[in-house]
Order: structure tokens, then C-alpha cells, then sequence
């Protein structure tokens, strides 16, 4: 609202005005207000979960192997992190941006999403929560909107390069970019052209290439958009684990997002110039100080839990964000957590529903997701099943699990920054 007025209260004399013009000015104060807003946000909101009884059993302190309790914590504290984060959007960002209205409506539907399956869960008494289908309809359907979109909308474009021109009288540099045109390409990490089109991948179909690319480029949206998503809720298992990687995860991609929108940034590392994505790193800024001023509360020992709203939305915020500035291929790299937090779970069902065919029992890991692997002690294991890695006696508190795979989101997230040098 207020980049869109301060041309008129600029006119009207009033000092600092301009200053909202100004991308990186929107963006600090982004992050200011949405920790402030979080924080304070989330005090009342915690006492008033408290008193109409919003609460989630996540875990009995006499199972747990340091003795933790977690009964009676309010969940669906995702709705912290959403109103940290609309606010100062909706006061500093460019509403006319297709990626800003984009990032809003991700930012609002599996919101809505999550909090259905909160709502369920905790007011219905219905451990299952809202049905997996009715999820994944509902991600997929987000997934179809914003590649749809992107397809349609004639501000999402990108120069494919910027150039330097120096004039030799005056000695003046201009940046020169290639034209504006809409395109599926997107980048490829540590190959020197690192810059591929789904059109290419379908060039088998000559003239119609293009429009399959578009096909193509869609349904990688959706799977992206599903998985990352999902990702994030299986994170989401430990004090300040799914906000804290979320937070670095946020900071890399919002790091990515003014690279892609600044010429000489662009022309110096070689990437493509894609207008208009400096939005995104307002929203990024607001997303991430949201996410660190809900640590307040959440970190170890937790007041509050985020529940799949907060988990399904972070997860979708940050996967929008890869796509919109085409790097999505970059996401197996930056939620390299994520990535093994899903696998953990896909190869331990498998492998015990290939031991249950041969009439014994078997598992790769103590428990999954992958975290949970960590805290659980050989006194908790069931005996009558072999383990593939259960033979380790010692657990691990969760403060120091959550610490240790902050670290190695901060590992992951320089990584996917290398890449951009790295070729």
C-alpha cells in the first residue's frame, strides 16, 4: 500500500517519502516488521490458543528419552508466521508484481489447507487429519495455478543474458540485456550452459515444442510445489527444526531472487535477468523475519506449535519462490534436508513392506522422519525387528538434532550459492 502511495506523498512534501521506492529499503523494513509482529503477535495468540484449548498432544514425557513434555502445547501457530508475513507485504509491497499476487495466494492457500487439517486434528479429534487426497488436490490444484499463470501473465518474462557496453569517448558502461521474451528455461547447477528449456527436452515434437515445454514446465510446477511442501510438514517434528531451516532456506533463495533481478548482478554471474522477481525479496525478507520471530516461541522448549499450517505454507512459499525466479532444479541442493527427510520415510516403508512379504520384521532406521532416528533409544526399539542402523546406543537430545541440521542447511544453502560460480 504504501509503495503504491508514496509517489503522492511525495508530491505532498513529506519527508522520506521516497524512500519507499526503493527495493532494499522495503525489504530491511520488511524483515523489522514482521519479527516485531510475530513476536508480539504471538504472545496474545498463544494465551488465547491457551484459553479456548487449541492443543495438540505431540509427545507423553514418560516415552520420551530425556523426559521432554509436550502435552498441552497450542498448535496451529502457522497462523503467526501467515499474518507476520501478509502484513508487511500488503504495507510495502507492489500489489500490480504477478510474483508478489503469486507468492499472496500460495502464501494463503496452503494456509487454508493446513489449517483445515489442524482444525480436524484438533477439534474434530481425528488423528488422520484432513483426508491426503483432499492435500493433494489442493497442492496440485496450487501448482496448476501458478504454471498456468506464469504461462499466461505478460509480466513474467526474462533476458536470457545481460552485456556490458563501454563507450570509448566517455568511458560510460551500460548493461544491455537480450530481449524480454517468455521462456521455460530454467537453471542447471555446475554445467557451464547452465541454462536449460523444457521445450528442449520435448525438441522430438518439432513445432510443437513450445507449447509441450509449457505442458511440461507445468507439471514440473505442481511436483515441486507437492513435494517441497510435503517435505516441509515431515520437517516439522522438533522445536524450531522446520523454522530454522526454513529461515536459511529463505535467506538463499531471497539472496537468489535480487541476483536475478539486479543487470549487473546478472551480467556479472552470468545468470538470467528476470524483471520484476526484486518483489519476491520483499516477501522473502517478510517470510524470513516472520519465520525468526516465531523461533521465539517455537525454539526448544517449544510454546507453540506451527501444525501444518505453518508447514505446508513454508514449505509452498519456498518452492513458489524457485520457480518463479527458475530455479527450481537448485531445490534438491538448498532443501537437500527436506529431500532426505522424504527419502527416509519412502525407503523405510518399502523395505518393511518387503520384509511383511517375507513374514518378518525389518526397518532401515529406528524411526522415521530421519530426526526422529536420533532421539530414539534401543530401549524404545521394538525386539522382535532388525534394524539396518539401529545398532547405535546413544540418542540425542532435540535441541542439539535441531542445531545440527540448522548447520547443515547452512552447508546446503553456500552450496546452492556456489553454483552459481561453480560451472
Amino acid at each position: 500500500m504504501l509503495y503504491h502511495l508514496y509517489p503522492y506523498l511525495e508530491q505532498l512534501g513529506i519527508p522520506g517519502a521516497r524512500m519507499f521506492g526503493y527495493t532494499s529499503f522495503r525489504s530491511l523494513l520488511a524483515i523489522i516488521l514482521a519479527l516485531l509482529i510475530s513476536t508480539i503477535f504471538g504472545e496474545y495468540f498463544i494465551k488465547l490458543l491457551k484459553r479456548i484449548k487449541i492443543e495438540e498432544t505431540q509427545r507423553d514425557p514418560s516415552i520420551d528419552p530425556f523426559g521432554v513434555n509436550k502435552i498441552g502445547v497450542p498448535s496451529m501457530g502457522g497462523i503467526i508466521i501467515i499474518v507476520a508475513v501478509l502484513v508487511p507485504v500488503l504495507l510495502l509491497g507492489n500489489l500490480s508484481n504477478v510474483y508478489m499476487l503469486l507468492m499472496i495466494v500460495t502464501t494463503l492457500w496452503l494456509g487454508a489447507l493446513g489449517f483445515a487439517d489442524d482444525y480436524i486434528k484438533i477439534m474434530k479429534k481425528d488423528k488422520e487429519g484432513l483426508h491426503g487426497k483432499f492435500k493433494i488436490i489442493g497442492q496440485v490444484g496450487l501448482g496448476l495455478m501458478i504454471g498456468l499463470t506464469l504461462y499466461f501473465s505478460p509480466q513474467a518474462k526474462i533476458s536470457e543474458s545481460v552485456t556490458i557496453e563501454k563507450n570509448p569517448e566517455t568511458a560510460l558502461v551500460t548493461y544491455k540485456k537480450s530481449p524480454e521474451i517468455k521462456s521455460t528455461k530454467t537453471t542447471i547447477p555446475f554445467l557451464k550452459n547452465n541454462n536449460l528449456s523444457y521445450a528442449e527436452i520435448v525438441g522430438f515434437l518439432g513445432e510443437y515444442k513450445y507449447y509441450a515445454g509449457w505442458i511440461l514446465f507445468v507439471f514440473v510446477t505442481i511436483f515441486v510445489v507437492t513435494a517441497v511442501s510435503n517435505g516441509a510438514n515431515l520437517n516439522d517434528g522438533m522445536d524450531g527444526m522446520a523454522a530454522g531451516n526454513s529461515a536459511i532456506m529463505g535467506v538463499t533463495l531471497g539472496i537468489l531472487a535480487y541476483v536475478s533481478s539486479h543487470l549487473e548482478f546478472a551480467n556479472y554471474l552470468n545468470i538470467m535477468y528476470i524483471p520484476g522477481s526484486q518483489e519476491m525479496v520483499v516477501f522473502i525478507c517478510a517470510f524470513v523475519g516472520a519465520l525468526i520471530g516465531f523461533l521465539w516461541y517455537n525454539a526448544y522448549p517449544a510454546q507453540i506449535f506451527m501444525g501444518d499450517t505453518g508447514s505446508l505454507t513454508i514449505g509452498g512459499i519456498i518452492a513458489v519462490t524457485a520457480i518463479c525466479i527458475h530455479k527450481e532444479l537448485l531445490i534438491p541442493i538448498l532443501c537437500g534436508v527436506w529431500v532426505f527427510e522424504n527419502l527416509s520415510v519412502t525407503l523405510q516403508v518399502f523395505y518393511y513392506k518387503m520384509g511383511k512379504k517375507k513374514g518378518v520384521k525389518q526397518r532401515i532406521w529406528k524411526r522415521t522422519p530421519i530426526h526422529d532416528h536420533y532421539r530414539t533409544q534401543l530401549s524404545q526399539l521394538d525386539p522382535e525387528c532388525t534394524y539396518i542402523f539401529g545398532k547405535s546406543k546413544r540418542a540425542y537430545h532435540e535441541s542439539k538434532i535441531t542445531v545440527r541440521f540448522w548447520i547443515v542447511s547452512i552447508l546446503l544453502a553456500a552450496l546452492t550459492i556456489i553454483t552459481l560460480k561453480i560451472r
